[in-house]
Protein backbone atom coordinates (compact mmCIF):
# COMPACT_ATOMS: atom_id res chain seq x y z
CA UNK A 1 0.00 0.00 0.00
CA UNK A 2 1.62 3.59 -0.82
CA UNK A 3 1.91 6.56 1.48
CA UNK A 4 -0.91 7.97 -0.04
CA UNK A 5 -3.34 4.85 0.35
CA UNK A 6 -2.69 4.58 3.83
CA UNK A 7 -3.33 8.47 4.65
CA UNK A 8 -6.83 7.33 2.84
CA UNK A 9 -7.39 4.64 5.22
CA UNK A 10 -6.04 6.00 8.26
CA UNK A 11 -6.15 9.49 7.98
CA UNK A 12 30.67 4.22 6.07
CA UNK A 13 32.88 1.71 6.03
CA UNK A 14 32.25 -1.80 4.80
CA UNK A 15 33.14 -5.54 6.72
CA UNK A 16 33.97 -8.26 4.30
CA UNK A 17 33.60 -11.53 4.82
CA UNK A 18 33.77 -14.37 2.90
CA UNK A 19 29.78 -15.21 3.56
CA UNK A 20 29.31 -12.03 2.28
CA UNK A 21 29.83 -8.55 2.64
CA UNK A 22 27.82 -6.40 4.82
CA UNK A 23 27.89 -2.79 6.82
CA UNK A 24 28.65 -2.49 10.42
CA UNK A 25 25.58 -2.40 12.21
CA UNK A 26 23.73 -2.80 9.33
CA UNK A 27 22.64 -6.63 9.05
CA UNK A 28 24.11 -9.81 9.54
CA UNK A 29 26.20 -11.51 6.89
CA UNK A 30 24.47 -14.73 5.19
CA UNK A 31 26.52 -17.82 5.90
CA UNK A 32 26.79 -20.47 3.72
CA UNK A 33 27.31 -23.74 5.13
CA UNK A 34 30.71 -25.04 5.91
CA UNK A 35 32.44 -21.44 4.88
CA UNK A 36 33.93 -21.13 8.34
CA UNK A 37 32.47 -17.75 9.18
CA UNK A 38 31.55 -17.25 12.81
CA UNK A 39 28.43 -15.52 12.50
CA UNK A 40 25.81 -15.26 15.29
CA UNK A 41 23.54 -18.20 15.40
CA UNK A 42 20.28 -17.41 13.69
CA UNK A 43 17.00 -17.37 15.24
CA UNK A 44 14.66 -20.15 15.05
CA UNK A 45 13.21 -22.43 14.43
CA UNK A 46 10.23 -22.51 16.47
CA UNK A 47 7.06 -23.85 15.95
CA UNK A 48 4.47 -21.97 18.05
CA UNK A 49 1.60 -23.26 19.17
CA UNK A 50 -1.49 -22.24 20.89
CA UNK A 51 -0.51 -22.91 24.51
CA UNK A 52 2.50 -20.50 23.92
CA UNK A 53 2.56 -16.65 24.31
CA UNK A 54 3.28 -15.60 21.30
CA UNK A 55 0.55 -17.60 19.63
CA UNK A 56 -1.78 -14.96 19.02
CA UNK A 57 0.41 -12.38 17.91
CA UNK A 58 1.84 -14.63 15.58
CA UNK A 59 -1.34 -15.99 14.44
CA UNK A 60 -3.11 -12.90 13.79
CA UNK A 61 -0.30 -10.81 12.72
CA UNK A 62 -1.78 -9.12 9.59
CA UNK A 63 -2.93 -5.73 7.77
CA UNK A 64 -6.51 -6.02 6.68
CA UNK A 65 -8.31 -7.16 9.96
CA UNK A 66 -11.73 -8.73 8.52
CA UNK A 67 -9.71 -11.59 8.51
CA UNK A 68 -8.12 -13.87 11.38
CA UNK A 69 -6.08 -17.18 11.34
CA UNK A 70 -6.80 -20.08 13.32
CA UNK A 71 -3.49 -22.35 12.34
CA UNK A 72 -2.77 -24.82 14.15
CA UNK A 73 0.73 -23.82 14.73
CA UNK A 74 3.28 -20.86 13.31
CA UNK A 75 6.83 -21.48 12.54
CA UNK A 76 8.99 -19.17 12.76
CA UNK A 77 12.18 -19.57 10.80
CA UNK A 78 15.71 -18.36 10.87
CA UNK A 79 17.42 -20.61 7.53
CA UNK A 80 16.26 -21.55 4.48
CA UNK A 81 17.01 -25.19 6.02
CA UNK A 82 14.72 -24.30 8.68
CA UNK A 83 11.80 -23.55 5.73
CA UNK A 84 12.18 -26.67 4.71
CA UNK A 85 11.87 -28.91 7.86
CA UNK A 86 8.09 -26.96 8.08
CA UNK A 87 7.32 -27.55 4.91
CA UNK A 88 8.32 -30.99 4.85
CA UNK A 89 6.54 -31.43 8.22
CA UNK A 90 3.60 -30.15 6.75
CA UNK A 91 3.58 -32.46 3.62
CA UNK A 92 4.00 -35.32 5.66
CA UNK A 93 1.24 -34.57 8.23
CA UNK A 94 -1.35 -33.72 5.17
CA UNK A 95 -1.62 -29.87 6.41
CA UNK A 96 -1.99 -26.97 4.46
CA UNK A 97 0.59 -24.61 4.37
CA UNK A 98 1.04 -20.91 3.77
CA UNK A 99 3.77 -18.02 4.27
CA UNK A 100 3.87 -14.87 5.59
CA UNK A 101 6.73 -11.84 5.55
CA UNK A 102 5.16 -8.54 6.12
CA UNK A 103 1.77 -9.45 6.63
CA UNK A 104 0.42 -6.63 4.40
CA UNK A 105 -1.81 -9.18 2.33
CA UNK A 106 -5.29 -7.63 1.45
CA UNK A 107 -6.89 -10.96 1.09
CA UNK A 108 -7.50 -14.11 2.90
CA UNK A 109 -4.21 -16.08 1.65
CA UNK A 110 -2.74 -16.40 4.74
CA UNK A 111 -5.65 -15.76 7.39
CA UNK A 112 -7.38 -18.28 6.14
CA UNK A 113 -9.12 -20.73 8.65
CA UNK A 114 -8.59 -23.54 6.03
CA UNK A 115 -4.71 -22.65 6.50
CA UNK A 116 -3.37 -25.38 9.06
CA UNK A 117 0.37 -23.68 9.25
CA UNK A 118 2.24 -20.47 8.83
CA UNK A 119 5.96 -19.70 8.01
CA UNK A 120 6.58 -16.36 9.16
CA UNK A 121 9.68 -14.88 7.50
CA UNK A 122 10.01 -11.94 9.54
CA UNK A 123 13.28 -13.37 11.37
CA UNK A 124 15.08 -13.54 8.24
CA UNK A 125 15.95 -10.48 6.82
CA UNK A 126 19.48 -10.33 6.22
CA UNK A 127 21.03 -7.72 3.78
CA UNK A 128 24.46 -8.60 2.40
CA UNK A 129 26.26 -8.35 -0.46
CA UNK A 130 26.96 -11.75 -2.33
CA UNK A 131 30.50 -11.26 -3.93
CA UNK A 132 30.32 -15.13 -5.33
CA UNK A 133 27.05 -13.81 -7.51
CA UNK A 134 28.01 -10.02 -7.42
CA UNK A 135 24.52 -9.26 -6.36
CA UNK A 136 23.13 -8.09 -3.22
CA UNK A 137 21.25 -10.80 -0.85
CA UNK A 138 17.81 -9.96 0.60
CA UNK A 139 15.87 -12.44 2.74
CA UNK A 140 12.50 -12.52 2.18
CA UNK A 141 11.02 -11.01 5.70
CA UNK A 142 13.03 -8.40 5.26
CA UNK A 143 11.39 -4.79 5.13
CA UNK A 144 11.61 -2.17 2.70
CA UNK A 145 12.63 0.61 5.00
CA UNK A 146 15.21 -1.83 6.18
CA UNK A 147 16.41 -2.93 2.53
CA UNK A 148 16.51 1.04 1.50
CA UNK A 149 18.93 1.79 4.85
CA UNK A 150 20.92 -0.89 4.69
CA UNK A 151 21.46 -0.74 0.82
CA UNK A 152 21.99 2.93 0.63
CA UNK A 153 24.05 3.52 4.07
CA UNK A 154 26.64 0.69 2.95
CA UNK A 155 27.15 1.07 -0.56
CA UNK A 156 24.84 3.99 -1.36
CA UNK A 157 22.84 2.20 -4.05
CA UNK A 158 18.86 1.22 -3.82
CA UNK A 159 16.19 -1.00 -5.55
CA UNK A 160 13.16 0.78 -6.57
CA UNK A 161 10.07 -0.38 -4.69
CA UNK A 162 7.35 0.49 -2.80
CA UNK A 163 6.98 3.73 -0.28
CA UNK A 164 5.72 2.12 2.33
CA UNK A 165 8.27 1.38 5.09
CA UNK A 166 6.92 -1.57 6.53
CA UNK A 167 5.99 -3.72 3.93
CA UNK A 168 7.84 -7.10 3.90
CA UNK A 169 10.04 -7.30 -0.02
CA UNK A 170 8.81 -11.02 0.24
CA UNK A 171 5.30 -10.44 -1.38
CA UNK A 172 5.79 -7.38 -2.44
CA UNK A 173 8.47 -8.22 -5.49
CA UNK A 174 6.59 -11.10 -6.75
CA UNK A 175 3.82 -8.80 -7.52
CA UNK A 176 6.51 -6.48 -9.60
CA UNK A 177 7.41 -4.56 -6.96
CA UNK A 178 6.58 -1.07 -7.91
CA UNK A 179 7.01 2.99 -6.43
CA UNK A 180 8.17 6.29 -6.63
CA UNK A 181 11.69 5.30 -8.56
CA UNK A 182 10.00 2.97 -10.57
CA UNK A 183 9.59 5.85 -13.77
CA UNK A 184 13.03 6.56 -13.49
CA UNK A 185 14.62 2.64 -12.53
CA UNK A 186 11.63 0.24 -13.46
CA UNK A 187 10.16 -2.54 -11.66
CA UNK A 188 11.80 -4.16 -8.67
CA UNK A 189 11.81 -7.46 -10.36
CA UNK A 190 13.70 -5.48 -13.56
CA UNK A 191 16.52 -5.84 -11.24
CA UNK A 192 16.25 -9.24 -10.31
CA UNK A 193 19.19 -11.58 -10.57
CA UNK A 194 18.24 -14.76 -8.98
CA UNK A 195 15.73 -16.35 -6.35
CA UNK A 196 16.08 -19.05 -3.62
CA UNK A 197 12.94 -21.26 -3.30
CA UNK A 198 11.54 -23.76 -1.29
CA UNK A 199 9.33 -26.27 -3.23
CA UNK A 200 7.91 -29.50 -3.19
CA UNK A 201 8.39 -32.12 -5.62
CA UNK A 202 6.04 -35.22 -6.83
CA UNK A 203 7.25 -37.29 -4.76
CA UNK A 204 6.42 -35.12 -1.78
CA UNK A 205 10.07 -34.34 -0.89
CA UNK A 206 10.44 -30.45 0.39
CA UNK A 207 13.78 -28.89 -1.29
CA UNK A 208 15.58 -25.28 -2.04
CA UNK A 209 16.52 -24.44 -5.34
CA UNK A 210 18.32 -21.26 -6.50
CA UNK A 211 17.29 -20.16 -9.84
CA UNK A 212 18.90 -17.02 -12.25
CA UNK A 213 18.36 -15.11 -15.01
CA UNK A 214 20.90 -16.42 -16.56
CA UNK A 215 19.64 -18.16 -20.07
CA UNK A 216 21.92 -21.35 -19.46
CA UNK A 217 19.98 -21.68 -15.78
CA UNK A 218 17.68 -24.71 -16.07
CA UNK A 219 16.23 -23.51 -13.35
CA UNK A 220 15.41 -20.12 -14.99
CA UNK A 221 12.05 -20.56 -15.47
CA UNK A 222 11.00 -20.68 -12.02
CA UNK A 223 13.05 -17.53 -11.67
CA UNK A 224 10.83 -15.73 -14.05
CA UNK A 225 7.77 -17.22 -12.70
CA UNK A 226 8.87 -15.03 -9.39
CA UNK A 227 9.30 -11.49 -11.43
CA UNK A 228 5.29 -10.80 -11.16
CA UNK A 229 3.68 -14.41 -10.72
CA UNK A 230 2.66 -13.21 -7.33
CA UNK A 231 3.20 -15.17 -4.54
CA UNK A 232 1.90 -18.74 -2.99
CA UNK A 233 1.80 -20.28 -6.28
CA UNK A 234 5.40 -21.72 -6.47
CA UNK A 235 7.30 -22.64 -3.14
CA UNK A 236 8.35 -20.67 -0.50
CA UNK A 237 10.51 -17.36 -1.27
CA UNK A 238 13.38 -17.27 1.10
CA UNK A 239 16.22 -15.16 -0.37
CA UNK A 240 16.62 -12.75 -3.64
CA UNK A 241 19.27 -11.44 -5.17
CA UNK A 242 19.19 -7.88 -6.89
CA UNK A 243 21.43 -7.20 -9.95
CA UNK A 244 21.10 -4.40 -12.72
CA UNK A 245 20.80 -6.52 -16.20
CA UNK A 246 24.46 -4.98 -18.04
CA UNK A 247 26.09 -4.08 -14.53
CA UNK A 248 29.17 -5.12 -15.11
CA UNK A 249 32.28 -5.62 -12.21
CA UNK A 250 32.56 -6.52 -9.32
CA UNK A 251 32.78 -2.94 -7.26
CA UNK A 252 28.75 -2.91 -5.06
CA UNK A 253 27.98 0.26 -5.86
CA UNK A 254 27.85 -0.30 -9.37
CA UNK A 255 25.74 -3.01 -9.56
CA UNK A 256 22.59 -1.13 -8.30
CA UNK A 257 21.17 2.51 -9.32
CA UNK A 258 22.24 5.03 -6.45
CA UNK A 259 18.87 6.70 -5.72
CA UNK A 260 18.62 10.83 -5.59
CA UNK A 261 20.36 12.47 -2.87
CA UNK A 262 17.33 14.64 -2.69
CA UNK A 263 14.05 14.79 -3.04
CA UNK A 264 10.79 17.30 -3.12
CA UNK A 265 8.02 15.45 -1.53
CA UNK A 266 4.86 17.18 -2.38
CA UNK A 267 1.28 17.84 -0.85
CA UNK A 268 -1.64 19.30 -2.58
CA UNK A 269 -5.18 19.40 -1.96
CA UNK A 270 -7.99 21.03 -3.74
CA UNK A 271 -11.24 22.19 -1.54
CA UNK A 272 -14.22 19.41 -2.30
CA UNK A 273 -16.96 22.28 -1.61
CA UNK A 274 -15.81 24.13 -4.42
CA UNK A 275 -15.57 21.31 -7.04
CA UNK A 276 -18.62 20.87 -9.02
CA UNK A 277 -19.20 17.91 -11.16
CA UNK A 278 -17.56 19.95 -14.20
CA UNK A 279 -15.17 21.00 -12.85
CA UNK A 280 -13.99 17.07 -11.30
CA UNK A 281 -14.35 16.19 -14.41
CA UNK A 282 -11.97 18.54 -15.80
CA UNK A 283 -9.36 17.73 -12.97
CA UNK A 284 -9.12 13.60 -13.52
CA UNK A 285 -9.27 14.14 -17.42
CA UNK A 286 -6.55 16.71 -17.18
CA UNK A 287 -4.42 14.10 -14.96
CA UNK A 288 -5.17 11.62 -17.27
CA UNK A 289 -3.82 13.51 -20.67
CA UNK A 290 -1.05 13.95 -18.23
CA UNK A 291 -0.03 11.00 -17.33
CA UNK A 292 -0.59 9.49 -20.88
CA UNK A 293 1.78 12.49 -22.72
CA UNK A 294 4.37 11.67 -19.86
CA UNK A 295 4.48 7.61 -19.66
CA UNK A 296 7.01 7.21 -22.20
CA UNK A 297 10.57 6.38 -21.99
CA UNK A 298 12.05 9.37 -23.31
CA UNK A 299 9.66 11.54 -20.93
CA UNK A 300 11.30 14.55 -19.40
CA UNK A 301 9.37 14.48 -16.26
CA UNK A 302 10.38 10.64 -15.22
CA UNK A 303 11.96 11.80 -11.71
CA UNK A 304 8.32 13.23 -10.92
CA UNK A 305 5.91 10.56 -9.48
CA UNK A 306 2.49 11.72 -8.19
CA UNK A 307 -0.53 9.98 -6.64
CA UNK A 308 -3.59 11.54 -7.10
CA UNK A 309 -6.70 10.38 -4.62
CA UNK A 310 -9.99 11.02 -5.25
CA UNK A 311 -11.77 11.03 -2.38
CA UNK A 312 -15.44 11.07 -0.72
CA UNK A 313 -16.59 14.38 -1.09
CA UNK A 314 -17.45 14.09 3.14
CA UNK A 315 -13.49 13.40 3.72
CA UNK A 316 -13.62 17.60 2.74
CA UNK A 317 -10.49 17.59 -0.16
CA UNK A 318 -9.24 15.89 -2.91
CA UNK A 319 -5.21 15.50 -2.65
CA UNK A 320 -2.21 14.50 -4.52
CA UNK A 321 1.54 13.29 -2.84
CA UNK A 322 4.62 12.67 -4.34
CA UNK A 323 7.78 13.24 -5.02
CA UNK A 324 10.21 14.75 -7.37
CA UNK A 325 14.36 14.10 -7.61
CA UNK A 326 16.09 17.32 -6.30
CA UNK A 327 18.43 17.09 -8.82
CA UNK A 328 15.99 17.75 -11.51
CA UNK A 329 14.78 21.10 -11.45
CA UNK A 330 12.19 19.47 -8.67
CA UNK A 331 10.38 22.89 -8.07
CA UNK A 332 10.19 24.19 -11.58
CA UNK A 333 9.01 20.11 -12.60
CA UNK A 334 6.23 20.54 -10.17
CA UNK A 335 5.20 23.83 -10.73
CA UNK A 336 4.16 22.02 -14.63
CA UNK A 337 2.81 19.54 -13.17
CA UNK A 338 -0.01 20.87 -10.80
CA UNK A 339 -0.89 23.74 -13.52
CA UNK A 340 -1.46 20.85 -16.16
CA UNK A 341 -3.77 19.43 -13.58
CA UNK A 342 -5.96 22.44 -12.42
CA UNK A 343 -5.64 24.14 -15.81
CA UNK A 344 -9.45 25.23 -16.34
CA UNK A 345 -10.20 24.10 -12.86
CA UNK A 346 -11.45 27.15 -10.92
CA UNK A 347 -9.38 26.01 -7.57
CA UNK A 348 -7.03 27.24 -6.26
CA UNK A 349 -4.96 24.19 -4.50
CA UNK A 350 -3.14 24.46 -1.41
CA UNK A 351 0.23 23.04 -1.70
CA UNK A 352 2.74 21.84 0.85
CA UNK A 353 6.34 21.21 -0.07
CA UNK A 354 9.40 19.67 1.57
CA UNK A 355 13.43 18.90 0.75
CA UNK A 356 14.79 15.87 2.13
CA UNK A 357 17.39 13.69 1.55
CA UNK A 358 16.23 10.49 -0.15
CA UNK A 359 16.58 8.28 2.91
CA UNK A 360 14.49 10.27 4.96
CA UNK A 361 11.63 10.24 2.72
CA UNK A 362 11.94 6.47 1.77
CA UNK A 363 11.94 5.88 5.50
CA UNK A 364 8.67 8.16 6.24
CA UNK A 365 6.15 5.92 8.83
CA UNK A 366 9.77 3.57 9.95
CA UNK A 367 8.85 -0.12 9.93
CA UNK A 368 7.83 -1.60 13.14
CA UNK A 369 5.02 1.15 13.36
CA UNK A 370 2.34 0.39 11.14
CA UNK A 371 0.12 2.64 12.73
CA UNK A 372 -4.27 1.98 13.44
CA UNK A 373 -5.33 -1.14 11.38
CA UNK A 374 -8.66 -1.42 9.74
CA UNK A 375 -11.00 -3.77 8.05
CA UNK A 376 -10.46 -3.30 4.02
CA UNK A 377 -11.28 -4.22 0.71
CA UNK A 378 -9.23 -2.80 -1.92
CA UNK A 379 -9.60 -3.30 -5.70
CA UNK A 380 -7.19 -2.38 -8.67
CA UNK A 381 -6.83 -1.37 -12.15
CA UNK A 382 -4.23 0.05 -15.10
CA UNK A 383 -5.37 3.07 -17.70
CA UNK A 384 -3.04 3.13 -20.87
CA UNK A 385 -6.15 5.71 -21.91
CA UNK A 386 -7.48 8.00 -19.52
CA UNK A 387 -11.11 7.71 -18.41
CA UNK A 388 -13.84 8.77 -20.58
CA UNK A 389 -16.73 10.78 -19.70
CA UNK A 390 -18.74 8.26 -18.58
CA UNK A 391 -16.14 6.93 -16.21
CA UNK A 392 -15.89 10.41 -14.74
CA UNK A 393 -19.33 10.40 -14.07
CA UNK A 394 -19.25 7.12 -12.16
CA UNK A 395 -16.57 8.19 -10.25
CA UNK A 396 -18.18 11.57 -9.35
CA UNK A 397 -21.81 9.96 -8.65
CA UNK A 398 -19.98 7.03 -6.30
CA UNK A 399 -17.55 9.74 -4.41
CA UNK A 400 -20.72 12.41 -3.77
CA UNK A 401 -23.66 10.02 -3.58
CA UNK A 402 -25.57 11.12 -0.36
CA UNK A 403 -27.59 8.21 0.22
CA UNK A 404 -23.96 6.79 1.37
CA UNK A 405 -22.56 8.47 4.43
CA UNK A 406 -19.41 6.76 5.29
CA UNK A 407 -16.38 9.81 4.64
CA UNK A 408 -13.54 7.13 3.65
CA UNK A 409 -13.23 5.49 0.48
CA UNK A 410 -11.48 6.30 -2.40
CA UNK A 411 -9.89 6.05 -6.37
CA UNK A 412 -6.45 6.71 -6.17
CA UNK A 413 -4.27 7.18 -9.49
CA UNK A 414 -0.96 6.66 -10.01
CA UNK A 415 1.74 7.72 -12.65
CA UNK A 416 2.92 4.66 -14.15
CA UNK A 417 5.14 4.08 -17.42
CA UNK A 418 8.66 5.84 -18.01
CA UNK A 419 11.03 2.88 -17.38
CA UNK A 420 8.85 0.16 -16.75
CA UNK A 421 7.53 0.32 -19.85
CA UNK A 422 10.35 -0.45 -21.94
CA UNK A 423 10.55 -3.84 -21.13
CA UNK A 424 8.85 -6.59 -22.77
CA UNK A 425 5.98 -7.90 -21.57
CA UNK A 426 6.80 -11.35 -21.88
CA UNK A 427 10.44 -10.06 -20.41
CA UNK A 428 8.87 -10.86 -17.30
CA UNK A 429 5.82 -12.50 -15.33
CA UNK A 430 4.65 -8.50 -15.54
CA UNK A 431 2.57 -8.01 -18.04
CA UNK A 432 1.55 -4.24 -18.17
CA UNK A 433 4.50 -2.61 -19.67
CA UNK A 434 2.29 -0.05 -21.25
CA UNK A 435 0.23 1.64 -18.81
CA UNK A 436 0.17 5.29 -17.79
CA UNK A 437 -1.59 4.91 -14.75
CA UNK A 438 -2.14 2.29 -11.74
CA UNK A 439 -5.10 2.53 -10.11
CA UNK A 440 -5.66 1.48 -6.13
CA UNK A 441 -9.41 1.53 -4.98
CA UNK A 442 -10.11 0.99 -1.20
CA UNK A 443 -12.58 1.48 1.59
CA UNK A 444 -11.52 1.13 5.57
CA UNK A 445 -13.81 0.70 8.41
CA UNK A 446 -13.79 -0.61 11.66
CA UNK A 447 -16.66 -1.86 12.90
CA UNK A 448 -17.30 -5.82 11.42
CA UNK A 449 -21.39 -4.97 11.48
CA UNK A 450 -20.54 -2.22 8.65
CA UNK A 451 -19.03 -5.22 6.47
CA UNK A 452 -21.73 -5.45 4.16
CA UNK A 453 -22.38 -1.68 3.53
CA UNK A 454 -18.66 -0.36 2.94
CA UNK A 455 -17.82 -3.51 0.67
CA UNK A 456 -21.20 -3.16 -1.55
CA UNK A 457 -19.72 0.39 -1.76
CA UNK A 458 -16.78 0.03 -3.66
CA UNK A 459 -18.29 -2.93 -5.35
CA UNK A 460 -20.65 -0.63 -7.01
CA UNK A 461 -18.27 1.93 -7.85
CA UNK A 462 -15.93 -0.53 -9.55
CA UNK A 463 -18.46 -2.28 -11.15
CA UNK A 464 -20.87 0.85 -12.47
CA UNK A 465 -16.86 2.49 -13.57
CA UNK A 466 -16.18 -0.80 -15.81
CA UNK A 467 -19.98 -1.79 -17.07
CA UNK A 468 -18.69 -1.78 -20.34
CA UNK A 469 -15.88 -4.53 -19.86
CA UNK A 470 -18.44 -6.59 -17.38
CA UNK A 471 -17.67 -5.15 -14.18
CA UNK A 472 -14.00 -5.49 -14.00
CA UNK A 473 -11.33 -3.58 -16.53
CA UNK A 474 -10.79 -4.61 -19.95
CA UNK A 475 -8.09 -7.52 -20.72
CA UNK A 476 -5.75 -5.03 -22.08
CA UNK A 477 -5.89 -2.78 -19.37
CA UNK A 478 -5.57 -5.17 -16.45
CA UNK A 479 -5.55 -5.41 -12.64
CA UNK A 480 -2.60 -5.60 -10.15
CA UNK A 481 -1.70 -9.21 -8.34
CA UNK A 482 -0.49 -7.45 -5.28
CA UNK A 483 -3.63 -5.34 -4.45
CA UNK A 484 -5.42 -8.73 -4.94
CA UNK A 485 -9.33 -8.87 -5.12
CA UNK A 486 -11.07 -12.43 -5.24
CA UNK A 487 -13.99 -11.08 -6.36
CA UNK A 488 -12.83 -10.88 -10.22
CA UNK A 489 -12.87 -15.11 -9.87
CA UNK A 490 -16.56 -14.46 -8.76
CA UNK A 491 -18.35 -15.11 -12.02
CA UNK A 492 -21.46 -13.36 -10.38
CA UNK A 493 -19.36 -9.84 -10.03
CA UNK A 494 -17.06 -10.01 -13.04
CA UNK A 495 -18.88 -11.17 -16.30
CA UNK A 496 -15.63 -9.81 -18.63
CA UNK A 497 -12.26 -11.47 -18.90
CA UNK A 498 -11.20 -13.94 -16.78
CA UNK A 499 -9.75 -13.04 -13.26
CA UNK A 500 -6.30 -14.29 -14.16
CA UNK A 501 -6.08 -12.75 -17.99
CA UNK A 502 -6.58 -9.29 -15.52
CA UNK A 503 -3.72 -9.89 -13.31
CA UNK A 504 -1.23 -12.05 -15.80
CA UNK A 505 -2.21 -11.45 -19.69
CA UNK A 506 -0.63 -13.79 -22.22
CA UNK A 507 2.00 -15.09 -19.68
CA UNK A 508 -0.82 -16.98 -17.54
CA UNK A 509 -0.48 -20.12 -19.74
CA UNK A 510 3.69 -20.43 -19.25
CA UNK A 511 2.93 -19.31 -15.83
CA UNK A 512 0.43 -22.61 -15.62
CA UNK A 513 2.88 -24.24 -17.47
CA UNK A 514 5.72 -23.89 -14.44
CA UNK A 515 3.60 -24.32 -11.88
CA UNK A 516 2.50 -27.97 -13.05
CA UNK A 517 6.35 -28.22 -13.01
CA UNK A 518 7.67 -27.07 -9.93
CA UNK A 519 4.49 -27.52 -7.57
CA UNK A 520 2.86 -30.43 -8.98
CA UNK A 521 1.23 -31.34 -6.15
CA UNK A 522 -0.76 -28.00 -5.79
CA UNK A 523 0.87 -27.29 -2.07
CA UNK A 524 0.88 -23.97 -2.24
CA UNK A 525 -2.47 -22.28 -3.44
CA UNK A 526 -5.17 -20.06 -1.94
CA UNK A 527 -8.18 -18.04 -4.50
CA UNK A 528 -5.79 -16.30 -7.05
CA UNK A 529 -2.88 -18.53 -7.21
CA UNK A 530 -2.03 -19.98 -10.81
CA UNK A 531 -3.67 -22.99 -11.20
CA UNK A 532 -1.65 -26.16 -12.96
CA UNK A 533 -2.02 -26.60 -16.69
Amino acid sequence: MSALSRRNVLRGGLVATTAGVVAPGLGRPVAAAGDGVSCPPPPGPAMVGPGDARFQSLATRGYNRRFVGRPEHVWVVGTTAHVVRAVQQAVDSGRRITVRSGGHGFENFVADPAVEVVVDMSAMNGVAYDPGRRAFSVEAGALLGEVYRRLYLGWGVTVPAGWCADVGVGGHVLGGGYGPLSRLMGLSVDHLYAVEVVVVGRDGRARSVVATRELADPHRDLWWAHTGGGGGSFGIVTRYWFRTPGADGDVPSALLPAPPAGVLSFSVSWDWQQLDKTSFARLVRNHGEWAEKHSAPDSPYLALYSELALTRRLSGTVFMIGQVAAESGAERMLDEHIAAINRGVPVQPVRTLRKQPWLAAALAGSPGDPGPVYRLKVKSGHLRRRFNGRQIDALHHHLTRSDYDHPGGSVSLYTHGGKVNTVAPDATATPHRDASIKMFYVNGWEDPRDDARHIGWLRELYEDLYAGTGGAPGPADGAFINYPDTDLADPARNTGAPWHDLYFGDNYRRLQGIKAKWDPRDVFHHALSIRRA
